[in-house]
């Protein structure tokens, strides 16, 4: 190999990394990948600016085909890099992130391009802060696209699903009437996403529930014979059915300890799973957040979660056992059990920043939707996780 093309081999590794090292090192610190246990290339794009204007930088003296060439090789080794994170550490390809990225990628080296032309004829004074805030809104339009890539469609007309549960997804946070009247709802965020993707209605009881009628049941109170006779009905006649069984709920109670409104300890669903053959222990430790990716791709969060330890064969375990789908004997029906109801509290699955919804912890919610018959996600920019 001649000395000209060890040469240039040596400028094209050194544009890729002067591009790619601050994109994917910001990344991973600051834009959520590491936070979040994500490595999809979206979460990159608010942060392909500042490589840019330092690669534009370094290329500033050289012709335009030169520049055009040296940038389009750096998008090229940031895309290269990133799909083989996504395939190691995701097993997913990521096409629609890593296609958007490279778009986002060669807007912002055009753009830093004619920054940089430019501001190369001002005094340091007036270039820097000019240079400052092309990536302020580059971070800022970055994150709009990330708003409009995460957001899943709603189905329409949207589904209906009935809720039967003990947990206090109405009117959260308890207190006397008086004070919940003068404060406004205050429902949960599992229950207003919910309601967003479905005709939702909580139910105290299945008598006269429409038999197709999708039902999620969270750790319930106490069940009439009839209601659990029509529970194992529903889920045999195929009706979409999703039942979290909490072996040791931690879900904050609103009222005093001992008063019945709270949300039962533990499952009082024994005598429907001792019916389909299932055995559901506590967790091996209280406390313990349990985090797995699903065949499916989808990561979901429990907290203290019951393992179901005895399996029928018409059953199947995911996670270790946390989760088990069991088909049931009669026109093929199946539902999915859960050993944890506290999938549900928004501390397990929802964005610690209200502006930024699409940073979410996990799947918990969009799982549920996908189980329960709804449009699930459908983002364009759907998370990859971390396996």
């Amino acid at each position: 190999m001649t000395r000209a093309r060890v040469a240039a081999l040596a400028a094209g590794t050194g544009h890729v990394l002067v591009y790619a090292a601050p994109a994917l090192l910001l990344a991973w610190f600051a834009g959520g990948q590491q936070a979040f246990g994500r490595i999809d290339a979206g979460l990159a794009i608010p942060w392909l600016m500042p490589g840019a204007l330092l690669l534009a930088w370094r290329v500033r003296d050289r012709t335009r085909a030169a520049q055009g060439a040296a940038m389009a090789a750096a998008i090229a080794g940031l895309l290269l890099l990133q799909l083989m994170l996504h395939l190691l550490l995701g097993g997913r390809a990521g096409g629609a992130s890593l296609l958007v990225t490279a778009l986002a990628g060669g807007i912002c080296c055009a753009l830093a391009a004619v920054l940089v032309a430019r501001a190369r004829r001002w005094r340091a004074a007036a270039r820097w802060p000019v240079l400052l805030a092309a990536a302020a809104l580059a971070f800022a339009a970055g994150q709009g696209l990330l708003a409009w890539g995460a957001a899943s469609p709603i189905a329409e007309p949207r589904p209906k699903l009935a809720i039967l549960t003990g947990l206090p997804l109405r009117w959260n946070g308890g207190g006397d009437l008086a004070a919940m009247l003068a404060s406004g709802p205050s429902d949960a965020p599992a229950l207003a996403v919910l309601e967003r993707r479905f005709d939702v209605r909580l139910v105290d009881s299945l008598a006269g529930l429409p038999p197709g009628e999708a039902l999620l049941v969270a750790h319930p109170r106490a069940l009439a014979p009839h209601d659990l006779v029509a529970l194992d009905a529903r889920a045999r006649r195929g009706a979409p059915t999703v039942i979290l069984a909490d072996a040791l709920s931690s879900w904050p109670p609103p009222h005093p300890l001992g008063d019945p409104r709270n949300p039962p300890v533990t499952s009082l669903l024994t005598p429907l799973l001792d019916h389909w053959g299932l055995t559901l222990a506590l967790p091996a430790r209280r406390g313990e957040v349990a985090v797995f990716v699903d065949p499916g791709g989808a990561r979901l969060r429990l907290h203290s979660a019951g393992r179901f330890t005895a399996l029928p064969g018409h059953c199947r375990a995911c996670g270790g056992g946390l989760v088990a789908q069991c088909r049931l004997a009669g026109a093929g029906g199946a539902v999915w059990l859960v050993g944890d109801a506290d999938m549900l509290h928004d501390g397990l699955w929802r964005s610690p920043f209200d502006a930024a919804p699409w940073l979410r912890r996990s799947d918990n919610i969009a799982w549920l939707a996908g189980r329960l018959g709804g449009a699930g996600d459908r983002a364009a920019f759907a998370p990859i996780w971390i396996r």
